[in-house]
């Protein structure tokens, strides 16, 4: 019944058009005179191209889409072209191009466009959003609709052209500095990001300023009456542990942003990190050192909503891979204190705990917040809070303290 409806809807138009030469011809024939038969006579030329636009196949209009923007970030801009082509020079009046896209870039006012086609074969329309979300979004394709010139006659067609655009976390570049340096022997704490084993020379280079007096090469100097210092096996291992609190929160699109530019910050500096992320799936890459395994992180990083229903305490209890870690990461906005007391039951070997808070610019730490810093610090966790404005000098703040 529904489906009746709708094609005497469309049929609507034409039982209109019909009506009006019929009533224009019997008004002619019983009025007589000129001006009676010029109003029918006019409006055969009208209602004819209404009756051809009726006909006009347009699911045989071919559209293409071309993006415009490489690689979109969150908050940033988005371009796309829709290129238009047909096989004939039909006229066509009134035309509403519209990209349809799915519910999570909607609505989208700006990609709309009306033209005025006329016969050309081809229409280009280069459509901007600003401001688009972080996710996972589809392109479904573009609807057409065209008109007579009077309203009469309105058809519609969609035209599908799926495409799927990645909207990743804003990045911020940032100063790196390793948390935590570890020698193969033992751990220690340092800031230098690759220490030199010196009991394992490998080779001789050319001194340069700085270098230490025991590092010179004296049997290469009595040889060559020049300075050659001995160049050392870098020997350093990561056990960077990055876990993200995915608790549903104001600030949660901040803290994702964080998360991302402190992941792509170490595999740019040759680190490398393990990767925990828990919601209702947990997502777990045990290491982060090549370019393939950073793009699954953002992968995920691009999708991932605040999601996490249970407590992030009561979850880390029974994860056997954090469990494994010795130099955690933690990045959230809402630190609690049964999170504290949790982690350092739940990991044997933890040497250095560091978290990063997500905050407002400008906001005033509460009392109670103040003491929470003060339980983590007397439990040795290291704990700083950031706001977006000062994310490139998060590590900077590690060294620091």
């Amino acid at each position: 019944m529904i489906k009746w409806f709708k094609q005497l809807k469309k049929l609507k138009g034409v039982f209109g058009l019909t009506t009006l030469l019929i009533a224009a011809f019997v008004y002619a024939m019983f009025q007589g005179g000129f001006v009676s038969w010029f109003l029918f006579y006019l409006a055969i030329p009208i209602s004819v191209y209404s009756l051809l636009l009726f006909m006009y196949p347009l699911s045989k209009i071919e559209v293409e889409r071309t993006i415009e923007t490489r690689h979109v970030y969150s908050g940033g801009k988005f371009s796309a072209t829709i290129h238009v082509k047909r096989k004939n020079h039909f006229p066509l009046m009134y035309t509403t191009f519209e990209e349809k896209a799915s519910n999570s870039l909607q609505p989208a006012p700006s990609w709309k466009r009306m033209t005025f086609w006329g016969m050309k074969k081809e229409f280009k329309w280069t459509y901007e959003m600003e401001h688009i979300p972080r996710g996972e979004h589809e392109l479904e394709g573009t609807i057409i609709r065209v008109s007579d010139l009077f309203g009469w006659v309105r058809k519609e067609s969609f035209i599908p052209n799926k495409k799927t655009i990645l909207v990743f976390p804003n990045l911020t570049d940032m100063v790196y500095i390793p948390i935590e340096s570890r020698y193969d022997q033992g751990a220690a704490a340092s800031r230098i990001l690759a220490m030199k084993d010196t009991s394992m020379a490998i080779g001789v280079r050319s001194y340069q300023p700085g270098d230490r007096v025991s590092w010179i090469h004296w049997k290469s100097f009595a040889r060559t009456q020049s300075l050659k210092t001995k160049e050392f096996e870098e020997r350093q291992s990561q056990d960077l542990f990055v876990l993200l609190d995915r608790t549903s929160s104001p600030l949660f699109e901040d803290v994702v942003d964080l998360t991302a530019s402190i992941m792509q910050s170490i595999v740019r500096h040759q680190a490398s990190s393990a990767f925990l992320s828990i919601g209702e799936t947990r997502v777990y890459i045990p290491a982060v050192q090549s370019e393939e395994q950073l793009q699954r992180v953002m992968y995920h990083l691009t999708k991932v909503q605040a999601d996490l229903s249970k407590p992030m305490d009561q979850l880390i209890l029974n994860d056997s891979a954090i469990r494994q870690a010795t130099s955690l990461l933690y990045i959230t906005s809402n630190l609690t204190y049964e999170w504290l007391d949790s982690i350092q039951k739940t990991v044997d070997n933890l040497r250095v705990c560091t978290c990063f808070v997500v905050k407002q610019k400008e906001m005033k730490l509460p009392k109670e917040e103040s003491s929470l810093h003060q339980y983590a610090a007397s439990r040795g966790i290291d704990v700083h809070i950031l706001t977006k404005d000062r994310f490139a000098q998060a590590f900077l703040e590690v060294s620091r303290s």
